[in-house]
């Protein structure tokens, strides 16, 4: 007997089983979601200040060179500081690292520059980036180790106007706990660790599978030449800009 024609629809056993993994994926969306949230209200707990601050550690970062501060053009070098200028933290005020050389441990002072500005940070409007500002680098194309492609990266091509400060890192303010908040995260954190549902959560919320390599690639659907519709001229795919 054909069971679309009970008035009462049996179900057989494979839509049962489909049925368990549906349920047990909106399970993991909603468990991923909420992991979300908790993550938001973690961040947005506020700063209140310290008693007592302290030092830990030491940084570094880059300061207008006193010949260029009084200069005519100290306050435009100043502006343009702040939005390419790096903090690295060391342990010591020396800011060297272990290097091996010939067999041998060495020491080296670490290296430290200004910020390269990828192509989507130069055409941002939250950099606030102005024309006379861009004069100032020049675009250069590096290849990157980790995703084997050529990159373009965009280059200040005036360091020498800046000079490394070293100065204490003070600690002077602290951000509240939440212990009910921090007892929640962890119990999510702890049952998806325990239970390896990261890779299965990561496909539901995000469409695929979390591989690394696959972080650089864009997604097909946004591709440019998928957009072009079929037995185009040559000219259309040579007008495109990469």
């Amino acid at each position: 007997m054909d069971t679309h024609e009970l008035p009462c629809r049996i179900r057989s056993a494979r839509q049962k089983k489909r049925l368990v993994k549906t349920d047990r994926d909106k399970q993991l969306i909603r468990l991923s979601k909420r992991r979300s949230e908790l993550w938001i209200q973690r961040r947005a707990l506020p700063m209140v200040p310290l008693e007592k601050p302290y030092q830990r550690g030491w940084k570094r970062y880059f300061v207008l060179r006193a010949d260029i501060a009084f200069s005519l053009r100290a306050e435009f070098y100043t502006t343009l500081l702040a939005k390419i200028n790096t903090v690295e933290y060391h342990h010591d005020k020396t800011f060297k690292r272990k290097k091996r050389r010939k067999g041998r441990y060495g020491y080296e002072i670490k290296k430290q520059s200004l910020r390269e500005l990828t192509p989507y940070l130069w055409e941002s409007s939250s950099l606030g980036l102005t024309e006379e500002e861009k004069s100032c680098f020049s675009q250069v194309e590096t290849y990157c180790v980790s995703t084997h492609q050529q990159e373009i990266r965009y280059v200040f091509t005036e360091p020498w106007r800046y000079r490394l400060k070293i100065a204490p890192n003070m600690v002077t303010h602290k951000k509240i706990l939440d212990t009910d908040l921090v007892r929640e995260l962890d119990l999510i954190n702890s049952h998806i660790k325990r239970n390896n549902l990261g890779g299965r959560m990561h496909s539901l919320t995000n469409g695929r599978k979390y591989n690394y390599w696959r972080y650089y690639q864009a997604f097909v659907k946004y591709s440019k030449v998928k957009k072009i519709p079929k037995y185009r001229s040559r000219e259309m795919y040579l007008e495109l800009d990469f």
